[in-house]
C-alpha cells in the first residue's frame, strides 16, 4: 500500500466552486476529493486515527455527507456507527432536537438506543462551517447519555466561528484542513 496522501495533497483535491450558492460564496465542494480512491481512503484514515486517539467507541454521522465520512471511519475502527437523521426518516420513536438556522429551524433525530450512557461517541462530518448543525448533534448525543468531547472534520471554515461555538459549548474540534476567508 502507498503511503497516504498528506494534507496539502488532500486539500488540493477539494474542488473550489465560486459564487455558489450565492455571489461572493467560494463553495467548497468534497465531491472531488471522495471521488479519488486514494483521497478518500486517506481522508478516512486520517479522521479514524484522531478519533481512536478520542478514544472513540462509536462514532456518529449527520446527514448527508456525515454519513459518507462517519460510516468509513466507524468501519476503519471496528465500532459502530449513530446516523444522525432528518425529521420523519427513522421508522421508530425518536428523541430529537430543534436548532435554528439563519433563517427558521430544522430538527435532528436519532435512535435513543444508538448509543449507551456514558458511551464516548465522536462526531464526523464533512465540514463545519457556523457549526449549528454539528451543536446540536453534540446536545442530541448527550441528551441520549452519550459522552461527546470530540469532533472531527475534512473541512473547517474558521471565519464562520462553528469550531469555536463547538469549544464553547465543551467539544474539541480537529479538521483535516480549513480554508480561511470563507
Amino acid at each position: 500500500m502507498s503511503a497516504d496522501l498528506n494534507v496539502a495533497e488532500l486539500k488540493a483535491l477539494v474542488r473550489t466552486v465560486p459564487d455558489f450558492p450565492h455571489a461572493g460564496i467560494q463553495f467548497r465542494d468534497i465531491t472531488t476529493l471522495i471521488g479519488h480512491p486514494q483521497g478518500m481512503a486517506a481522508s478516512v484514515r486520517h479522521l479514524a486515527a484522531l478519533a481512536k486517539v478520542a478514544g472513540a467507541q462509536k462514532i456518529a454521522g449527520m446527514e448527508a455527507r456525515g454519513f459518507i465520512f462517519g460510516a468509513a471511519v466507524a468501519v476503519e475502527l471496528g465500532v459502530g456507527f449513530v446516523p444522525v437523521r432528518k425529521p420523519g426518516k427513522l421508522p421508530i420513536e425518536t428523541i430529537g432536537i430543534d436548532y435554528a438556522l439563519e433563517y427558521g429551524t430544522d430538527r435532528l433525530e436519532i435512535d435513543p438506543g444508538a448509543v449507551s450512557a456514558g458511551e464516548n461517541t465522536v462526531i464526523v462530518d464533512d465540514l463545519i462551517a457556523t457549526g449549528g448543525t454539528a451543536l446540536a448533534t453534540a446536545q442530541l448525543l448527550r441528551l441520549a447519555g452519550a459522552k461527546v468531547e470530540r469532533a472531527l472534520f475534512v473541512i473547517d471554515l474558521p471565519d464562520l466561528g462553528g469550531a469555536d461555538r463547538l469549544r464553547a459549548a465543551g467539544v474539541g474540534v480537529d479538521a483535516l484542513m480549513d480554508f480561511e476567508g470563507d
